[in-house]
């Protein structure tokens, strides 16, 4: 998977590139294999899963294997893979060279995004080489379950706080580079579809994510230290953590969609040689189901015993949301229809998934139907439903993308005989896995049993029919592995545009070189398919002048903080809470990020063009803000329900007043320090910017040190784990003293900064994400003061 035609370099040298690259693409590749490689291991847990289920009464798995298997197959296909391949894998290719752009906005922090996912990988499957195996609990860990169950649940939790912190930034990275990196001329209604979907799935997947993370967060709490929000015994409400898991997991459903919408509109378009049908319907369509994506999650919950107008508004959300659905799938039909259909592997895939598709979003219109849904509620119905989207969805979606895109990231083409039987094994393989457990579904079998009888009518026929599905799947597999290691070893060379393509990525060499474009873009896009427009007027490309051209340096810091961070959590998940690992992994990490910020990014100065005129950093910093805004508004709900119900009590002793306010004017009063700062390098005066940020980082550290010396205070006479008022109080006010901390820690690398003469008038190094996250934090102390020690 070479980036650019070099002499062949030896292991290590390949290895340092990898571990040090910044280049888009390659970080896109690595994200690409890494995913597809996890989809490969979930599909392995898959037949392990289908064999048991063979024959009644089986004794292949245990009980415990066979639940360890499933939590692992789940998580592994959902986060690792489907969630991955078509946002982050083929979004960090193809994104910027759809835009004309030479890299991401962020680029180092694009690096530390995939190593941090990589991390999360591995952490989440190292719990099976720990006493008490890997997690058991499902990939939902439903409380109690999680809370209750062996060591392999820290390693699945800290997995998924590391996964989510890898997301978030990548979602801000994407934005920023969609906002701000552009090509002149290039307005967001000129955009490929594919683009737009990243953008709206980065947008979901920001504002929901929170969800997961509080659940995650708390239960790990839990776990480690004893503070729980769900413990019916000090009056938690275990449907609480539903409401937390599910905010997130059901939007994510459509953040595991959209890209795939988005790279099936770009290859029917492509292989039906014709426009989009309906461009601006599909995208308005695309940000409707971003919207109505935040209005579903609690169809999950029809069973627990919520009121029947909370059930019957989200029955209407539910069903509502099938609209914006139905007009995507409407608008690939038109855009096949009447089109000269070029029937090529990626179009295959398409096909299937509309077929697949279609069947998936009746049945999951037919679960909105709470009287349905009461039936088919944790049955083999819902099984085949959410693979009938996920797996002949966004699945085959993936697919296609992979097999669209190949030839532009390999350099390769492949035998397309094999993609074909690749695409019928996988398709009739499927159909013969889960048609079978639509009917299991109506008879009653549950999602989840390990064995079953023999004596109960159509199971054990269904059953095994189902696994025969599975093991064709499993032939389709190897050939598809065969296709790609057979294009590696001696595919052809490919053309730099085999498809005949319409958009930006189909101009470059395949694969493309490490500065993407050769040639001076055009200001002129009159639609989102500029190749072709350009073509039709005759438009000559100049070649681009080299002095023009400036990349980002590579840099070892991206992978040593992200390697420093995954030892982190290895130290929470494997040993108690606190302990002395977890604070030299800190402080390993703390280093990294100084020695980053130190770090020169370009070899010399260089002045960015910005579509917005707001710097990248600024950019990824506003929308990251949006999903710590998220967390804490989600965690300040959930507070306000159980305080509002009667269930959290606060204690007569309570934190002091007068001390919550002298701390809210040191706070209140670093806002104004640091604003005055930041207006002080922008005229230039440099010795009271110097100070003025000095001063701000000193009032950050009198508001910890007080914060600290309240927590011990209030802890010495008011425990946790027997008062949920001050379970939550520890939770939201700690969890706001680490955003001090974490604060205050840019404020502190601004400072350095400006010390080695790195921030100057033109270039405000990280002084201005930093100011902008301190003033975030400022507000939500506000708000925390109003309702802990006033309310």
């Amino acid at each position: 998977m070479a980036i650019a035609t070099k002499p062949k370099a030896g292991f290590w040298a390949i290895l340092w590139d990898l571990l040090t690259t910044v280049d888009h693409k390659k970080i896109g590749l690595l994200y690409t294999a890494t995913a597809f490689f996890a989809f490969a291991l979930a599909g392995v847990f898959s037949l392990l899963i289908r064999a048991q289920l063979a024959v009644p009464n089986n004794n292949l798995l245990t009980g415990e294997q066979y639940n360890q298997i499933l939590t692992l197959h789940g998580a592994t296909m959902l986060f690792f893979f489907i969630i991955q391949a078509g946002l982050t894998g083929f979004g960090n290719f193809v994104v910027p060279l759809m835009l004309g752009a030479r890299d991401v906005a962020l680029p180092r922090v694009n690096a530390f995004s995939y190593w941090a996912f990589l991390g999360a990988i591995i952490l989440a499957l190292m719990s099976y080489f720990f006493p008490g195996g890997a997690p058991s609990v499902g990939w939902t860990f439903y409380y109690p379950f999680s809370a209750q169950s062996g060591s392999g649940v820290d390693f699945y939790l800290a997995a998924i706080l590391l996964l989510g912190f890898s997301s978030l930034l990548g979602n801000a990275n994407f934005i920023a580079t969609i906002y701000n990196l552009r090509a002149q001329g290039m307005s967001m209604w000129k955009m490929p579809m594919y683009v737009w979907s990243v953008f709206a799935a980065s947008v979901l997947n920001l504002f929901s994510l929170g969800g997961l993370t509080s659940a995650t967060l708390l239960v790990l709490l839990e776990r480690k230290i004893g503070l729980s929000w769900f413990n019916p015994e000090i009056g938690g409400d275990p449907v609480l953590f539903q409401q937390f898991f599910w905010f997130y997991s059901h939007p994510t459903v459509y953040v595991m969609l959209l890209p795939y919408l988005g790279i099936l509109a770009e290859v029917a378009s492509t292989f039906a040689r014709k426009p989009l049908f309906g461009y601006k319907q599909m995208v308005w369509a695309q940000m409707g189901i971003v919207v109505l994506g935040t209005m579903v999650w609690a169809h999950h919950m029809f069973a627990v015993g919520e009121s029947t107008t909370f059930q019957i508004a989200f029955a209407f959300f539910t069903a509502l949301i099938a609209v914006p659905t139905g007009v995507k799938l409407f608008n690939l039909i038109g855009t096949l229809w009447g089109g000269h259909l070029q029937m090529k592997t990626p179009l295959l895939w398409v096909l299937g998934f509309i077929f697949n598709f279609l069947l998936g979003g009746i049945t999951g219109v037919m679960l909105s139907m709470v009287p349905l849904d009461y039936q088919f509620q944790d049955s083999y119905f819902v099984v085949a439903h959410f693979h009938n989207v996920l797996m002949a969805g966004s699945g085959f979606g993936a697919f296609a993308g992979l097999y669209y895109w190949w030839p532009k990231m390999t350099g390769r083409m492949y035998d397309e005989r094999l993609g074909r039987l690749h695409f019928w094994l996988f398709l009739v393989g499927y159909l013969t896995v889960f048609l079978p457990q639509y009917a299991l579904g109506f008879l009653g079998m549950p999602r989840r049993y390990y064995t079953y009888n023999a004596d109960i009518a159509g199971w054990p026929e269904l059953n095994l029919i189902s696994t025969i599905g599975a093991f064709i799947l499993g032939l389709g597999g190897l050939v598809w592995i065969y296709v790609m290691w057979k294009s590696l070893r001696s595919g052809e060379k490919a053309p730099d545009n085999p498809w005949g393509g319409y958009t930006l990525e189909w101009l470059t060499s395949s694969p493309p070189k490490a500065h993407n474009f050769d040639v001076v873009l055009p200001k002129d896009f009159p639609s989102e398919r500029p190749l072709y427009d350009w073509a039709k007027k005759g438009v000559e490309l100049k070649p681009e002048d080299p002095s023009h051209i400036h990349l980002p340096n590579s840099s070892f810091w991206p992978f040593y903080s992200a390697a420093t961070l995954f030892a982190f959590f290895v130290s929470v998940a494997a040993l108690p809470v606190p302990n002395v690992w977890m604070w030299v992994f800190l402080a390993l990490f703390a280093y990294g990020l100084i020695r980053w910020a130190l770090e020169d990014e370009y070899s010399h100065p260089v002045e960015h063009h910005t579509v917005t005129g707001k710097s990248n950093a600024w950019m990824g910093m506003a929308w990251f803000m949006v999903s710590e805004v998220g967390l804490f508004a989600i965690l300040i709900a959930g507070y306000l329900y159980l305080r509002l119900t009667g269930a959290a009590v606060p204690p007569e002793e309570r934190p002091a007043l007068w001390l919550a306010l002298l701390n809210t004017f040191f706070l209140v009063s670093s806002s104004f320090t640091v604003h005055f700062a930041h207006h002080d390098l922008r005229r230039g005066r440099f010795n009271p910017f110097r100070f003025g940020l000095l001063f701000t980082i000193l009032l950050g550290v009198l508001f910890f040190l007080f914060q600290a010396w309240e927590f011990y205070q209030f802890h010495s006479h008011s425990s946790w784990q027997e008062n949920l008022w001050t379970a939550a109080f520890f939770t939201i006010v700690g969890l706001h003293g680490l955003h001090v901390v974490i604060g205050g820690f840019g404020l502190i690398l601004a400072y350095l900064q400006a010390l080695r003469g790195k921030i100057t008038l033109h270039n405000h190094g990280t002084l201005e994400a930093a100011s902008m996250y301190w003033h975030l934090v400022d507000a939500v102390w506000l708000v925390i003061v109003v309702l802990f020690y006033i309310w």
